[in-house]
């Protein structure tokens, strides 16, 4: 194997991955926005912040369920991966992957798989906050006591949740299972969030108009989908975000990655 050890290097496999998806996407009439840190640079550099070394996409539920069901690229270089087509799955959430690559990730120890784009479903949640808080809480314990039977590894926040992995007798399909059930079982609201694991904090939820329509963004020279409410979904999950943060604060995600 060879190791890919510049960053360029690394952004031109994602840019390929991304421009699969926008293909297949606008041909499918599937919906997709840039979001998260690379919709920040995208607005604010008008391609990768320079510090950061990923992709991320939100997708409306309709459209989320739609692509990881009928994904494909010609070449067959691309795939989707998702909790409910890889055994113990690390995550909540589907990743497009370059088979022709691998990735290893600190934070995953014992865990591999080719570089990809993270994709995100978005979905409705309760406009009352008591009921939003009380969805957020479950989740979030749901996700301690999933990562406890994922990974013996990965720090344990909660005592609780160590204590309920130990003695409640459930499979990780059933989990996987409850979690779903849990961020799709909202009837339509005002109000959408990303739920995954990796999702906003409460304070992140935001208006369900933003993500009625998309508009062209510039991203890396091409130009790509995001949200036609981005600048409220920005403000509300990240504050100022056109205002650089510390140095300090200007870090890239631990990996190892390789051509195969």
């Amino acid at each position: 194997m060879k190791r890919i050890t510049n960053i360029d290097e690394l952004r031109s496999i994602q840019m390929a991955i991304l421009d699969s998806i926008h293909e297949f996407c606008q041909r499918e009439e599937i919906t997709y926005f840039l979001s998260s840190g690379t919709l920040i640079g995208a607005v604010r550099h008008k391609g990768y912040i320079p510090w950061d070394d990923d992709i991320d996409l939100y997708m409306p539920r309709d459209s989320y369920d739609r692509f990881i069901n009928s994904y494909s690229c010609e070449s067959g270089k691309y795939r989707v991966i998702d909790p409910h087509t890889e055994q113990n799955y690390y995550y909540t959430f589907a990743k497009v992957v370059d088979t022709t690559t691998l990735m290893i990730e600190t934070e995953t120890p014992g865990y591999e798989i080719g570089v990809y784009i993270d994709i995100f479903p978005v979905d409705y949640i309760s406009d009352d906050l008591e009921e939003r808080t009380n969805v957020f809480k479950r989740k979030h314990l749901l996700y301690k006591i999933r990562r406890c039977k994922i990974s013996h590894n990965n720090p344990l926040y909660s005592k609780f949740a160590y204590v309920v992995y130990k003695h409640w007798p459930r499979s990780l399909k059933s989990l996987n299972n409850e979690i779903e059930h849990l961020i799709t079982s909202c009837k339509k609201s005002s109000t959408v969030c990303n739920l995954t694991e990796a999702g906003p904090k409460i304070g992140g939820c935001f208006p369900a108009k933003c993500i009625e329509s998309d508009v062209d963004i510039e991203f890396e020279g091409k130009l790509y989908k995001t949200m036609v409410g981005y600048k409220e979904y920005l403000t509300k999950t990240y504050g100022d975000y056109m205002t650089l943060p510390p140095e300090d604060k200007r870090v890239h995600h631990d990996f190892e990655a390789y051509w195969l």
